[in-house]
């Protein structure tokens, strides 16, 4: 059996509009998944889950009534429900010194409020069978980022969330793991070219250091959807509680 097989899994991915969760939207009905994408973006978000051959849900992850109503709804189009992938998120720049609080408030309610929201939601469905959840934490909510201490702050709470659900829910055969992904998305070719020259070489210079193989974020497609199918197959069935750092070394054992 092929570690990436996911035939029959059926599987939700938040966030499916953009950057790492379209990357999965796209190719997991390859592996024979089936799959329904959640996210705001109503454009974006139908366009690449009808070019996938997978479903489309609106969701506001930081809305209760919002995420009920989407997660329900994509099981019902499943036929059940075995892995939720959790993607969405926002990272908005602010100094820890002049982080606002509406700012502050706007992506806690998102990155932390919007995983207990989505895994509550999940776990419902997942309790009678078992089941997967992963959730995109960061480098960030372990080691600080600067210039993005909210997001920083948001992810540390994803972490100590994902452990937490995994101690608990363990007893019902759903397993719950943290992802720690490094990976190139138009979001950072967007941070890119706010860059000036002089910032961008030497941002360049850090990243070449700072990440052991190649020097630069990973692919989605080569580096990053392979290692998410294994931990959405059965075969990660006894991995739960863990920190998955797709970096290129970035992070090192802690």
């Amino acid at each position: 059996m092929s570690v990436h097989d996911l035939t029959g899994r059926r599987i939700i991915v938040t966030g499916g509009a953009s950057g790492m969760g379209a990357g999965l939207v796209r190719t997991l009905p390859g592996l024979g998944a089936r799959v329904v994408s959640l996210d705001r973006d109503d454009v974006a978000g139908p366009r690449i889950a009808e070019d996938a051959d997978a479903s489309f849900e609106h969701v506001d992850v930081a809305d209760q009534q919002s995420v009920d109503r989407a997660v329900d709804s994509a099981v019902d189009t499943l036929g059940g429900l075995d892995v939720l992938i959790h993607a969405a998120g926002i990272a908005p720049f602010a100094p820890s010194e002049s982080t606002p609080a509406d700012l502050w408030n706007t992506v806690m309610a998102v990155n932390a409020t919007g995983t207990m929201l989505t895994n509550q939601a999940a776990f419902r469905h997942l309790k009678a069978g078992g089941g997967a959840v992963l959730n995109f934490a960061s480098a960030a909510g372990l080691d600080g980022l600067p210039g993005k201490a909210a997001y920083a702050a948001s992810k540390g709470a994803v972490l100590a969330w994902t452990r937490t659900a995994a101690a608990e829910w363990g007893r019902y055969e759903i397993t719950v793991n943290a992802v720690a992904p490094a990976i190139w998305t138009p979001m950072y070719d967007k941070t890119r070219s706010e860059m000036s020259d002089a910032e961008l070489a030497a941002h360049d210079a850090f990243m070449a250091q700072r990440i052991p193989i190649g020097g630069r974020l990973g692919d989605i497609d080569r580096d990053f959807v392979p290692v998410i199918a294994f931990y959405a197959s059965a075969g990660a069935r006894f991995v739960t509680g863990q920190t998955i750092s797709i970096d290129g070394g970035t992070l090192k054992v802690r």
